[in-house]
């Protein structure tokens, strides 16, 4: 499954897209080249097409090759800078994206760019472009995941030049259709934003994890206070916090 993208968001003007080449994904699959653009076809494996030329993105690639129970190299979790730290907590990405209500929009494409419009991006971030690889994801399949909520992310998180990963949690004033496997339109938004493939990836579990919390689950339903959402958020961070002495047995051992 291949999407055409307009070659100016990839040109030098726009470095914030992290691609591979068939070359790449050959190499992290284990096949040859004419298998990947067999792939594309036959398996849906997903892929931009620009100037008649494929690119591919890090996390879309493993969370296809994963959903297809294809090996992938570990090589796919290489930074293209040398990135360290602890991964981030859900808790301090929820404060740095924020939480927002009465969101308006009447549809998938305008509750997106409001939704872009509300992020808290560095200056140089192009808003434009980040809606339009939003509305690409959406265009290979509905990041809605059920019981009126959806998290639109850009799949591959090294799209944006940001310093710190963030969750924006957003409630729209009326909900919208996103095309949910249950049916259900979508009245609130988890939106990620991140620097890196891993803390892209962590942040997405983390988020799975919470909202199969009974009473954050609750809090989001109702539309609670952000107080009370961010204060369960932490209360769930804390409880998946490995402790020190753990970390140091452990890299004693």
């Amino acid at each position: 499954m291949s999407i055409d993208v307009h070659s100016d968001y990839f040109s030098a003007g726009h470095p914030y897209l992290m691609q591979l080449t068939v070359k790449d994904v050959a190499g992290l699959l284990n096949i040859s080249e004419k298998t990947v653009y067999r792939w594309i076809d036959e398996r849906k494996l997903p892929g931009y097409r620009l100037s008649g030329q494929y690119r591919f993105n890090r996390a879309e690639l493993l969370e296809w090759s994963t959903a297809n129970r294809i090996n992938v190299s570990p090589r796919i979790f290489e930074e293209p800078e040398n990135r360290s730290g602890p991964l981030p907590e859900l808790s301090d990405a929820m404060e740095r994206g924020g939480v927002f209500y009465r969101l308006t929009g009447s549809n998938k494409p305008s509750v997106l760019r409001n939704v872009v419009e509300v992020l808290k991006l560095p200056d140089a971030v192009d808003r434009e472009f980040l809606l339009q690889v939003l509305l690409a994801r959406e265009a290979l399949e509905s990041t809605a995941i059920g019981d009126g909520i959806a998290i639109p992310h850009v799949r591959n998180p090294i799209v944006l030049h940001v310093p710190e990963p963030a969750v924006t949690l957003c409630f729209l004033e009326a909900p919208v259709d996103f095309g949910a496997l249950d049916g259900q339109p979508v009245q609130t938004l988890f939106t990620l934003i991140s620097p890196t493939v891993k803390a892209h990836l962590h942040l997405l579990s983390r988020l799975a994890f919470a909202l199969r919390d009974p009473d954050f689950k609750s809090l989001i339903v109702r539309q609670a206070s952000r107080d009370e959402i961010l204060g369960a958020a932490r209360r769930i961070s804390d409880s998946l916090r490995v402790p020190a002495t753990v970390v140091e047995k452990e890299t004693a051992q």
